[in-house]
């Protein structure tokens, strides 16, 4: 009789450990499916979905434990021991997996840092292709993905790129017997034919054999950053000669034996000067590619999102509606925005299959 009671008693507490783990599992699928609903349209919010599957993995064990069929004294045992273990893992955290979580925690309150942005960190510099709870990977100019961890970008100065646009400079040295009126003018002009806003000279130093000209302008086009740079380069280049201006200094001068007279500026040639082709494919769409298809996936998938939400104050709307006429134009415009929806969903599909091919 004893033993029948013992076997039902443990096969009792059986039960109730697969039905205590099955509530578990349950909630926890239940929960990502929701997460999974709900930032599917938000991948710059991609961390959020991780910080909550992580905090909900911890109160899941914490259930799990507090609904096992346990004496109290091997619960507590069991909560002390689960205590230890979250504390060491943060005490550990500055070196650890924690530690570049609780960096990717710091980096998304600040929220400067979004996919398509280019940032220059410490040695490196690139456009954000991917940002996750642990890592920032960045395509860099050479067109290589480099991934940076958290903890990296958190530890270091890091400099982002505004979105309205970015000071574009070429720093020079010309020689104090041209006059500063003359240079200002031909980088200015250079600056201009590059399609830069609001150019300035600055005067950054007199040296003893040389004056340092920086020629800025603000680049409103972020994503021809490497072709503008490329262009006021050759434009100031050109400008220079083209106004019989040499690039070097006396100093180049006093290590060569040549007449005061003496010019080295290329051959003047009679052909037209080439300019760079504006209808040209740029290089920073060769260079950045994932970084640029990245930011326009998430710019189409926001667009999703508000197209769903007009699409739902739209249904609503319609169902409330007893006016004929008015409920008509409703469906009418519930129908279109269904199926900017459809093709929408198609394009999206199609860039994300480009960005996994990558």
């Amino acid at each position: 009789m004893g033993d029948d009671i013992g076997f039902w008693s443990l096969v009792g507490k059986t039960i109730q450990v697969v039905v205590v783990f099955g509530i578990v599992f349950l909630a926890g699928r239940f929960v990502q499916g929701r997460l999974d609903a709900i930032y599917a349209d938000k991948p710059q919010h991609a961390f959020r979905r991780q910080l909550y599957m992580a905090g909900g993995l911890l109160a899941g064990v914490l259930a799990l434990i507090l609904l096992l069929p346990l004496s109290r004294e091997l619960t507590g045992q069991l909560l002390g021991l689960f205590g230890i273990v979250v504390s060491a893992t943060i005490a550990l955290s500055s070196t650890t997996l924690v530690g570049n979580i609780m960096a990717g925690i710091t980096l998304r309150i600040v929220d400067n840092i979004k996919p398509g942005d280019f940032i220059a960190c410490g040695e490196y510099f690139g456009r954000v292709s991917e940002m996750d709870l642990l890592h920032v990977e960045i395509q860099t100019e050479q067109r290589d993905l480099t991934t940076l961890p958290n903890l990296y970008l958190v530890q270091n100065p890091t400099q982002v790129m505004h979105s309205s646009g970015t000071i574009l400079s070429v720093d020079l040295s010309l020689g104090y017997d041209v006059p500063r009126r003359k240079i200002e003018k031909v980088l200015i002009d250079a600056a201009t034919a590059t399609g830069l806003e609001k150019p300035y000279v600055e005067i950054r130093a007199l040296g003893d054999f040389s004056v340092t000209y920086v020629v800025s302008g603000l680049l409103t086009e972020l994503n021809k950053l490497i072709g503008k740079r490329r262009e006021l380069r050759a434009h100031t280049l050109d400008g220079l000669h083209d106004a019989g201006i040499e690039i070097v200094s006396p100093t180049f001068m006093n290590t060569r034996a040549y007449t005061p007279d003496t010019q080295f500026i290329p051959k003047r040639e009679w052909t037209p000067v080439e300019r760079p082709d504006a209808s040209a494919e740029q290089p920073d769409s060769l260079v950045f590619d994932k970084a640029e298809k990245a930011e326009s996936l998430a710019k189409l998938k926001e667009q999703r999102s508000s197209l769903e939400e007009r699409l739902k104050e739209c249904q609503e709307l319609r169902d409330k509606e007893s006016d004929d006429a008015r409920k008509r134009a409703l469906a009418d415009e519930c129908e279109q925005i269904e199926q900017r929806l459809a093709r929408l969903a198609a394009v999206i599909e199609a860039r994300e299959a480009q960005i996994s091919s990558s």
